[in-house]
């Protein structure tokens, strides 16, 4: 799992980045449950999207408060 860019990341519109928001969030939901049945083993990767949401929600705010930071 790759980190996503913020800087790929700002050049997309609000739809998309909801979208994205919601592949990452099935993805997350999907590495958790092949933790509970012991079909992965890679911890990092949890973390790694959790990041991404993080990231793709602060990019979302920012846009819909007009902010080009």
């Amino acid at each position: 799992m790759k980190a996503l860019k913020a800087k790929e990341l700002r050049d997309k519109s609000v739809p998309e980045l909801e979208e994205l928001v919601k592949s990452e969030r099935a993805a997350l939901y999907r590495a958790r449950r092949d933790m509970v049945f012991r079909q992965s083993t890679d911890t990092a990767g949890l973390k790694t999207r959790r990041h991404n949401i993080a990231r793709l929600m602060t990019l979302i705010s920012e846009k819909q408060r007009g902010g080009t930071q």
